[in-house]
């Protein structure tokens, strides 16, 4: 068994030896994080619908910042400038934003964006998978490549992993080394023609960490689908002792097969353990985009994001966007539930969880700019804020944790000064 989260170097040098070939571990997506990454919106590559779905990506920066960092790539300058008057209008905390230049097909994120790993040093690594629109579906030039844009200016090695095609969407881990996932999104003809799901497991334990692995077979889902039935819109780990998933009803008007669901029923983590189950509803109707469009189907709740201080969840203007509500808030007691209008996100693909990627604590990260009326801070002295980032630029009045750096090891609670 893959030991739990926090892994310092001893427990990540000890998974090394215990599993012969995991050289890199993921942190679930409930570990701290250092901050979420984002994709901005535009119009540069289908011409419309960004502007509909920026008031839910300002609402997700804003509820983000209350506890991490929020990273946005933006398409270009103009972009960039755009996205800072969206947000400063909106009275985002821009010392908690960062944005970075990077052009995009798509808002994807959680699909082609970076995903962060450990090593058995303790040392991070951003994991470039292969992208290709899944399966060819839709344009990817450009989103492939932003991993590594992200890897250059965080100064983060990246991992060339073009040789396999992976979506993060595709794959649920739950922290402890399982990883469940749909053959239809990793394993297809689409994706990996050339990798037997022997191969594609073997990827996946060196890269990710895992060592027991639950496969559905999913179902392809042609134009209604390009994802070919993701993992992350029907099943989430929560805790590593917890799947939240939909009841078999639910599961079967998602073209869940009985097989497939006879899988998920039987689901047991690494030691064998079998999962609790927590069961979030489809919404009461079809959704409608805020144009009154029709999508056509219920949508699913379990698409949500944890963060630090809040969880992300799905909202239509649906009646079980409350019910959905309180069953994740009493999943998480200790952050707050925030609903994120997702009907016109619906009508791209998507819902919150395939818009984020999660940078875990300790990976390295942007600085702010340095406020212009902070004095330096006192060299002796290394400078942390309340989430143990590392601090630079410190902004007056932020609160920080002083430790010494010479003499005797003293820690202090420190406001900046004006």
């Amino acid at each position: 068994m893959i030991p739990s989260r926090p892994l310092g170097l001893i427990g990540l040098m000890t998974l090394c030896t215990s599993t012969g070939m995991a050289q890199h571990v993921m942190p679930a997506e409930d570990a701290e994080h250092e901050g979420t990454w984002l994709q901005w919106p535009h119009d540069h590559t289908y011409g419309d619908g960004a502007e509909e779905l920026e008031p839910s990506w300002v609402d997700m920066t804003a509820a983000l910042s209350l506890g991490e960092r929020v990273h946005i790539v933006a398409y270009d300058e103009s972009e960039l400038a755009h996205i800072q008057s969206q947000l400063g209008a909106a009275g985002v905390d821009m010392g908690q934003v960062d944005l970075l230049v990077c052009p995009n097909d798509d808002f994807w994120v959680r699909d082609n964006g970076p995903i962060f790993v450990q090593g058995p040093g303790g040392e991070w690594a951003i994991l470039d998978w292969g992208f290709n629109g899944w399966g060819g579906d839709a344009p990817f030039a450009l989103d492939d490549a932003v991993p590594a844009c992200i890897g250059d200016h965080l100064g983060l090695p990246v991992i060339d992993l073009g040789a396999m095609v992976l979506e993060g969407g595709a794959v649920e881990v739950d922290g402890n080394g399982t990883l469940i996932a749909t053959r239809s999104a990793v394993t297809g003809e689409d994706r990996n023609p050339d990798l037997t799901e022997a191969e594609i497991e073997s990827y996946l334990s060196e890269y990710l960490g895992i060592d027991h692995f639950i496969w559905l077979d999913g179902q392809f889902g042609g134009a209604e689908d390009i994802t070919d039935m993701h993992i992350d819109a029907f099943v989430k780990f929560v805790g590593g002792q917890t799947v939240v998933t939909m009841s078999d009803a639910d599961l079967e008007y998602w073209y869940v097969s009985p097989s497939d669901r006879a899988i998920l029923d039987a689901a047991t983590d690494a030691d064998g353990n079998p999962y609790a189950r927590v069961e979030l509803p489809l919404t009461q109707f079809p959704v409608f985009t805020s144009a009154g469009l029709n999508v056509g189907y219920r949508a699913s709740y379990v698409n949500f994001y944890v963060a630090n201080a809040v969880v992300l969840v799905p909202h239509y203007s649906d009646p079980m966007d409350t019910v959905a509500l309180d069953i994740i808030q009493d999943l998480y007691p200790t952050k707050s539930a925030v609903g994120i209008a997702c009907q016109d996100m619906l009508q791209w693909g998507g819902m919150v969880h395939c818009v984020t990627q999660q940078q875990p604590a300790g990976a390295p990260f942007i600085t702010s700019v340095e406020s212009p009326t902070a004095p330096p801070l006192a060299s002796e002295f290394a400078h942390y804020d309340m989430l143990g980032r590392p601090v630079r630029h410190p902004a007056v009045g932020q609160l920080l944790l002083q430790l010494s750096t010479v003499g005797p090891v003293r820690k202090t609670i420190i406001t900046v000064p004006d």
